[in-house]
């Protein structure tokens, strides 16, 4: 299935955009060089489009006793809680109609920070536990859409699993902007079979049977793809282990075993072997398999999503 541009949210600061609060950008090479090839960006930046300034005096997240959690500007007192709040929601409604395959916001800002942002208590002393206005209302409000920090990115696994959950994301856009079937939907589940294996194998065989129990009546199949849409994007935020992959890679390699030579079935082994002890990345058994698969015509595993999860070019395997 070929598929359009994909749609992000991001953080405005992001994209090499000055708007931070001292007039600065926070520009990311990996989004704007390597993934932005793929993505058409919807940026958003809540402080400036509240009508804040640029540069504007900080503002924090502080604890109020008795209020929850208030967002300030200390230089001043002023408090911008509603007036976020407000905004977010908003905001959020109107990003519905976008058509996003994911987010990316700013790690640490009181207003984008997914998590671990300073959060000041009454004496003035910051915890680490505090979630900016309009980042919690993204994730309240769009739980499916998979989001992350522009920091956690650099960590490699947390990196690949984001990127593949956009792009699973993006071919179930795809399946909705056609009309959902019941046989689209099992079609859909087969060819993520194995991408759900390694991350969740209960939740693959529970997604499974959800799908082959269901009523076939056409006025239940929406209620049946909102469960599974459910359900599937909380499977895909676990991060593969390297067991559940080695297991996935060895399940795989069966389909192709029996019909190359002794080789060519040692080296295969080796390869998946390497990779559970760590010596090789995942794409050196995934390139054999893929290899195995053309040359010898497997139709089954052809469209497997996890043999070809997002743009060979992006090199997310090599790293993981």
């Amino acid at each position: 299935m070929s598929l359009p541009r994909l749609r992000l949210g991001i953080s405005t600061c992001l994209l090499g955009e000055n708007v931070r609060y001292d007039g600065g950008h926070k520009r990311n090479a990996f989004l704007m060089d390597t993934l932005g090839e793929y993505v058409t960006w919807v940026s958003v930046c809540p402080e400036v489009e509240i009508g804040m300034s640029t540069p504007r005096p900080p503002i924090r997240l502080e604890r109020a006793n008795g209020d929850g959690v208030r967002l300030v500007m200390p230089d001043s007192g002023d408090d911008l809680t509603d007036r976020m709040t407000t905004y977010s929601e908003r905001r959020v409604e109107a990003l519905r109609d976008e058509h996003l395959s994911g987010y990316v916001l700013k790690s640490g800002s009181p207003s984008c920070g997914m998590e671990r942002v300073r959060l000041y208590d009454a004496n003035g002393v910051p915890s680490r536990d505090g979630v900016g206005l309009f980042a919690d209302a993204l994730l309240t409000y769009m739980p499916q859409l998979p989001v992350e920090e522009e920091g956690r990115l650099n960590d490699a696994r947390l990196r690949e699993n984001f990127i593949t959950r956009i792009f699973a994301r993006a071919r179930w856009l795809a399946l909705s902007d056609t009309g959902f079937t019941i046989s689209g939907l099992m079609e859909y589940h087969a060819r993520h079979k194995y991408l759900l294996m390694s991350r969740n194998p209960s939740a693959a065989r529970e997604l499974g049977r959800l799908l082959a129990t269901a009523p076939r009546g056409a006025g239940e199949v929406a209620t049946l793809a909102t469960d599974y849409e459910q359900q599937f994007s909380e499977a895909l935020r676990k991060l593969p282990s390297r067991g559940r992959h080695t297991n996935v890679l060895q399940h795989l390699a069966g389909y192709v075993s029996d019909d190359i030579d002794r080789g060519d079935r040692t080296e295969l082994t080796e390869a998946i072997e390497g990779y559970r002890a760590g010596l090789v990345p995942l794409i050196v058994p995934v390139v054999l398999i893929r290899h195995y698969v053309r040359r010898l015509d497997v139709e089954y595993l052809a469209d497997q999503v996890y043999l070809n999860p997002h743009p060979y070019e992006l090199m997310l395997l090599n790293h993981v």
